[in-house]
């Protein structure tokens, strides 16, 4: 359980055990995550931050015993650690974690104890393309190892060293049966060269040699081995070179052989590790703003349609995580009104029928400030090629006729959904309807939706975005003279387009942390030298024609340019050239910029910015586009 401390201006964690009885809470720290039961049901391994010598806090791996006694903080990593993950006999624990250079990252320098501060530490000599990323940082000089730990001798002073050397980083270990090694993903040849492709590889868990278990037709992003050795996973195929707009599906491989597709790819979207149910496997996936949790059976030959999938978890549900324990599922789930509570399921019952354990969200409910949750309810627009779009409003308390946000999610290959969203929420509790929805280009749709952006950015789906305002617009309880429209990302792309060739429609628009300029975003963005590419081509021409900063002097309309310094995924250039052309243009133009965060500063930034964010977004709504009409 997160909490925002705002006294603090930090997160404060804990770890409850849940019951028929309701949730208690389970360790002492207000900074624990991560809490994975032993295979015996013995033990708790967790990560709890620790305040270093140097004052610096990192997520330690610490174990606990179930029935009562004080955690043992058993890693001293010096970046800290990743999930931990059980051996099958229960005595050991996997993690994955990052080694810095001697000299960077706090860390001493060679021959001595002089830790040089980030601005004073040795120059980086950069001969790759893939050498950084928003949120974690450079990356060639700190790769993922994996560390194993025995949790049995507790007299063991905390482990700060790594099982494997290799020359890339490893990801998402998975132990095998017999506990001699361990399963992790790596980039093909390990990192060679740079890759978007990822291959399987085996750890030999007592001397970390490294070995190629599975050659993937793409990237993976989990697994998970069955006790007769077959390895299953979730992954894309990169066979005919497409990067973007790519579902993932799950993967089996048997004997040694080729890995064969078990979901299909036009139309299943896998979000989830795979779990094992007797010789069948569970997964999680996107469907139309859900996320449910679907079974492929055992014995498959095809690769299984959507609709070809049993549900095991369904309804209007956005399912975070769940694990099987005998013949019982147990997933953490929003729904309309709550971001997330604890669902159980019978997996004998023969239904998808869930009880909810918890109920974490009765403060939302019943917060005096601001009683009951906001309404959400279902749209559907048709676009002008006739393709529908499906989307919701989420509705202020009161008969109208209301304002309106159309608020643009991010991805593009991602989905807005049926599950409590917290910004929807803080802007209808404002008094604001707010139109959320997925156009062509997000995933949970098929294949063909989400490829239908690719060369064709601020085409069809802006047809889509307007189509679906339109039909939320035909509720006589919004007002559709006072309209404004807003995203992030990929929503920032959006409304900073739709402000320049559709400006009419709108009263004011924020553009948030979005891609403005192709050409820059290219060289300057973590994942652009593949993603412009991808998404619209490398000819400059077509780049400018793609870019919203090419239409910036057609802005008649109050524009906000909000953007986070530290933005390595659309960089601060993006916002900074935006806000100089629509100044220049005479657009009535404001320039937000938050320092020391990065792309994701509305999901997990300081919890301090993350309020003043609000504040800046009602206040410019609220001069823009007041809730009560200005006489």
């Amino acid at each position: 359980m997160s909490r925002p401390d705002l006294e603090a201006d930090a997160y404060r964690s804990t770890i409850e055990r849940v019951t028929a009885d309701g949730a208690v809470r389970w360790t002492a720290g207000d900074r624990d995550s991560a809490p994975v039961l032993s295979p015996d049901g013995r033990s708790l391994a967790f990560l709890r931050s620790v305040d270093d010598e140097h004052g610096a806090a990192h997520p330690q791996l610490a174990v606990a015993p179930v029935d009562g006694g004080e955690a043992r903080v058993v890693t001293a990593l010096p970046l800290g650690a990743g999930s931990p993950v059980w051996s099958p006999d229960s005595t050991r624990v996997a993690v994955t974690a990052r080694f810095p250079e001697p000299g960077r990252s706090g860390t001493a320098v060679p021959g001595g104890d002089r830790r040089p501060a980030p601005s004073a530490e040795a120059p980086r000599l950069i001969t790759r393309l893939d050498f950084h990323v928003d949120g974690t940082g450079y990356l060639l000089d700190k790769p993922q190892q994996l560390v194993v730990v025995d949790v049995t001798d507790r007299a063991a002073s905390p482990v700060d060293t790594a099982l494997t050397s290799a020359p890339c980083s490893l990801a998402a270990p998975a132990w095998y049966p017999e506990g001699d090694a361990l399963l992790v993903v790596a980039p093909r040849d390990l990192g060679e060269r740079e890759t978007h492709d990822d291959d399987l590889y085996r750890v030999d868990a007592t001397d970390g040699t490294i070995s190629l278990a599975v050659r993937t037709e793409g990237s993976v992003s989990s697994s998970t081995i069955a006790v007769d050795g077959s390895i299953h996973y979730v992954g894309a195929s990169h066979l005919d070179g497409r990067l973007v707009g790519e579902p993932e599906g799950l993967w089996s491989v048997t004997d040694g052989a080729a890995p064969v597709r078990r979901t299909a790819r036009e139309t299943v979207d896998v979000a989830s590790a795979p779990v094992l149910h007797g010789d069948d496997v569970l997964v999680s996936v996107l469907d139309r703003g859900t996320v449910t949790v679907r079974r492929v059976p055992a014995g498959t030959t095809t690769a299984l349609q959507l609709d070809e999938l049993p549900t095991v978890l369904g309804g209007h549900v956005v399912v975070s995580g769940f694990d099987v324990d005998g013949d019982v599922l147990v997933a953490t789930a929003a729904t309309t009104d709550s971001p997330g509570e604890v669902h159980v399921v019978d997996l004998t019952s023969g239904t998808d029928d869930a009880a909810i354990l918890t109920d974490f969200a009765a403060p939302l409910r019943d917060h005096a400030a601001a009683p009951g949750v906001r309404r959400i309810e279902e749209l559907t627009g048709t676009s002008a090629d006739g393709t529908p779009v499906h989307g919701w409003v989420v509705l202020p308390e009161g008969d109208g006729p209301h304002p309106v946000l159309r608020v643009v999610h991010g991805g593009p290959f991602g989905q807005d959904t049926w599950a409590f969203f917290d910004e929807a929420q803080v802007y209808a509790s404002a008094g604001y309807a707010v139109v959320i929805g997925n156009p062509r280009g997000s995933g949970g749709y098929g294949l063909e939706h989400g490829r239908a952006v690719i060369g064709a950015m601020g085409t069809v789906d802006v047809d889509d975005v307007l189509a679906l305002l339109d039909a939320a617009l035909e509720r006589p309880d919004l007002d559709a003279s006072r309209v404004g429209i807003m995203g992030g990302s990929y929503g920032g792309f959006m409304t900073s387009w739709v402000a320049a060739h559709h400006g009419d429609r709108f009263v004011a628009a924020w553009s948030e942390r979005a891609v403005n300029a192709w050409d820059s975003f290219a060289g300057s963005s973590d994942i652009g030298w593949f993603f412009a590419d991808a998404y619209v081509g490398a000819d400059p021409e077509e780049q400018r024609r793609r870019s919203p900063l090419t239409y910036a002097d057609q802005v008649t309309i109050p524009f906000m340019v909000a953007h986070s310094e530290e933005d390595w995924r659309c960089p601060i250039e993006q916002g900074q050239r935006q806000f100089v052309a629509l100044k220049r243009a005479g657009v009535d133009a404001s320039f937000l910029v938050f320092p020391g965060e990065g792309h994701e500063l509305s999901r997990s930034g300081r919890p301090w910015h993350r309020v003043q964010r609000f504040e800046h977004v009602l206040a410019w709504w609220a001069k823009h586009l007041p809730v009560t009409p200005v006489a």
